[in-house]
């Protein structure tokens, strides 16, 4: 019995350390499969035939598109000079609306967007000027009139379409498009910011989106119309900051003009 006891001890150790290392493996196992889960492999290049526009143009290098544009709208504006056929008074509903001394000009805009858009370590602060390309060429400006100065006053030179003329005569959007809405729909695709993540319309699931319905950033990951299986994207809001919030939920790509 003597021989035998020390067998069996061991016996019972090495089952023991057996168990907990086959625990430990598993664990591991389970680890590394949730990691894998929660990893995205976006890429928006199903986006690229939506884009249409006077003075616009992109190429794939790469991962990355170019985008060329004139910034030109293809709609109507009393931006635009008098003897352009698209001249048109406001039309509006902004009963305090006031024309800012600017006019659209012709554009050189070169935007680098990186196809397949991945969350940032860092994330970088939005610029003043263009962050982004709707659809149509026109670019998207954030939620400053200047640095850290609020769109509220602002907001009164704003057409009927919802853009106006930056003094170099650039012509942008910093809330919603509503011409591009009106087009499309709510919900519909309106355009990219520099990192590569999709701008959507205020409407989801048929309810109106809000900045409290989105993150940080002013965005969050959901099914789209043309991603089923999800993606992360920014959404247009009524209110502030109504595109982008504190800074580029992805790396931006470079940005020229």
């Amino acid at each position: 019995m003597n021989r035998l006891f020390p067998t069996f001890l061991l016996t019972a150790v090495v089952s023991l350390l057996f168990v907990f290392c086959s625990s430990d493996d598993d664990n591991s196992v389970t680890e590394k499969e949730e990691e894998t889960s929660e990893t995205t492999d976006y890429d928006i290049s199903s986006l690229l035939s939506k884009f249409e526009g006077t003075g616009l143009s992109y190429a794939v290098n790469g991962t990355t598109v170019v985008f060329s544009t004139q910034d030109l709208p293809n709609h109507t504006s009393p931006y635009w000079p008098s003897t352009n056929s698209l001249n048109e008074a406001y039309n509006g509903t902004n009963s305090d609306f006031h024309l800012n001394p600017n006019r659209i000009l012709a554009q050189d805009i070169t935007l680098s967007i990186p196809l397949k858009p991945a969350v940032a370590t860092n994330h970088q602060a939005t610029p003043l000027g263009a962050m982004g390309i709707s659809r149509n060429g026109v670019v998207f400006f954030n939620q400053y009139a200047g640095p850290n100065q609020p769109l509220t006053n602002e907001i009164d030179s704003f057409d009927q379409w919802l853009g106006h003329p930056a003094a170099q005569g650039n012509y942008h959007y910093h809330i919603e498009p509503t011409f591009l809405t009106q087009q499309f729909g709510d919900a519909a695709f309106l355009g990219l910011l520099a990192d590569g993540f999709p701008v959507y319309g205020p409407l989801e699931n048929g309810e109106i989106i809000t900045s409290s319905d989105l993150d940080n950033y002013h965005g969050h990951t959901s099914v789209t119309e043309d991603f089923p299986e999800g993606i992360y994207h920014y959404h247009i809001t009524s209110d502030d900051p109504y595109l982008n919030g504190n800074g580029f939920y992805g790396t931006p790509g470079n940005i020229s003009n």
